[in-house]
């Protein structure tokens, strides 16, 4: 996988050029024995050469337009692009009318030099954690394709492009782990921000009250460098943290309960690392953690407000993916006083889950308490569907309700099933808590961190 330090100093030496990332993104893409048909729904070539060629002739003349100028990129379907149609990764909307204009997280990359490859396939209208999509089809999971595993979702097409080299960041939303599940299931690093610090305005959305747009890209730092874009941070440096010293906070609770062997021992090796690298971990008991089940009864804000979004389509509802129109049609029945108790228990467990973290730089769960499982199991039947999605997406989604911050990055050792380590935090602390990611992921390299 490329990194962003790594391939700026090669352009900026002059051992690469934009187009050539590009030529050979378009490759991988097109490679008909990888995955990039599944992967992704449109692939903009011609558009994405001139692009670069554009790049390529600014650098020569002295001009670099951000640290990510002239690298390759790819959009989650969700996204508006003028001209474009907008599917997520639906067929309803195929006949929709063109945006008219760019979504502001893609205007921004634009402005920042991103090449735009192309358009990422996902579960429909990013209503699931497996990954799957019987319209366009599921892209493999990188990791042990030959049997044929899911790659997590609902940003699947972007965690595909990332691992298999298609892209350098794969722009995703998050509603309940929607960027970080299909990282940590296929090997890669992906970032939740705080809500409100990335506009969400061109996105097709799930939930008004949960949704976050994020990068997926191959490390903490590349994450790091198209979180600044996407928030327009004025400094896009992060801050020089060291592991040792950090004060992490392990929520003892159902989040580290009924974990694979392979999630439960890559996560202790981890805590090990850290803890010999000088970081002072604290096992606290987190008791709000533990209430899941109540703010996500009945599909809870994401399925009252995408069945206010979906009810002009009820009518066709016969065309959506089965799986998700049953979620959609959860939101039918919820009523309006079970919304305003949601909202004061959400206000309650914020307050209790910032007191127990204050003191701390952030709190380490596993992003998913399971590897991924294959295709073949997660599709048998209804309950085995759900079933998985609901142990794929159960330890992100409490960082959604928290409305905090989450990075994950692997922490599994060489040529193991991927698994995610997550490094969260409260609201508006995303750049720090991206540096403790930073600082962690480098102690788990064995000090030769901060790449970038």
């Amino acid at each position: 996988m490329w990194t962003v330090e790594a391939l700026r100093r090669d352009l900026d030496a002059g051992r690469t050029s934009s187009r050539e990332l590009v030529e050979r993104a378009l490759s991988r893409i097109a490679d008909p024995a990888g995955e990039g048909a599944r992967a992704f729904m449109k692939v903009h070539a011609e558009a994405a050469r001139a692009d670069a060629d554009h790049a390529d002739r600014l650098r020569k003349t002295g001009v670099r337009r951000s640290a990510v100028d002239g690298l390759p990129v790819s959009l989650k379907d969700l996204f508006d692009v003028a001209g474009e149609v907008t599917r997520a990764g639906s067929k309803i909307l195929a006949d929709a009318a063109p945006a008219r204009a760019d979504a502001p997280p893609v205007a921004r990359l634009r402005a920042a030099g991103a090449v735009l490859v192309g358009r990422t396939n996902m579960v429909e209208f990013a209503f699931g954690a497996v990954g799957t999509n019987p319209h366009y089809g599921t892209p493999k999971n990188p990791w042990d394709r030959k049997a044929g595993r899911v790659p997590g979702g609902s940003s699947s097409g972007a965690a595909v492009a990332v691992a298999d080299g298609m892209c350098v960041m794969g722009l995703g939303s998050d509603t309940r782990g929607s960027i970080r599940q299909p990282a940590a299931l296929c090997g890669v690093a992906g970032f939740k921000p705080t809500q409100r610090r990335v506009s969400r305005e061109g996105a097709f959305p799930l939930s008004y009250t949960l949704d976050s747009i994020g990068p997926l890209a191959p490390s903490v730092a590349c994450c790091a460098a198209y979180d600044a874009v996407l928030a327009g941070a004025p400094d896009a440096a992060l801050p020089a943290l060291p592991a040792r010293g950090l004060r992490l906070l392990v929520p003892r609770s159902s989040a580290l309960e009924d974990l694979d062997a392979e999630v439960g021992r890559a996560f202790e090796a981890a805590l090990g690392t850290l803890s010999r690298a000088g970081a002072v971990i604290e096992d606290v008991r987190v008791p709000a953690f533990d209430r899941q089940g109540e703010y996500f009864k009945s599909g809870g804000f994401a399925a009252a407000e995408a069945y206010a979004i979906h009810r002009r389509w009820l009518d066709r509802a016969g065309e959506y993916d089965s799986r998700v129109a049953k979620r959609v049609a959860l939101g039918k029945d919820i009523a309006g006083w079970e919304l305003v108790e949601l909202g004061l228990l959400r206000d309650a467990y914020r307050k209790e889950v910032g007191a127990l973290a204050a003191p701390f730089d952030a709190f380490l769960v596993p992003t998913s308490p399971c590897i991924a499982p294959t295709i073949a199991e997660a599709s048998a039947s209804d309950d085995a569907y759900f079933r998985w999605n609901g142990r794929i997406l159960r330890n992100t989604g409490l960082v959604n309700f928290l409305d905090g911050c989450a990075a994950t990055l692997p922490c599994q050792a060489a040529g193991s099933a991927p698994v995610g380590l997550m490094v969260c935090g409260v609201a508006m602390a995303d750049r720090h808590v991206l540096a403790v990611a930073r600082a962690v992921e480098g102690a788990l390299a064995g000090g030769s961190a901060a790449r970038a």
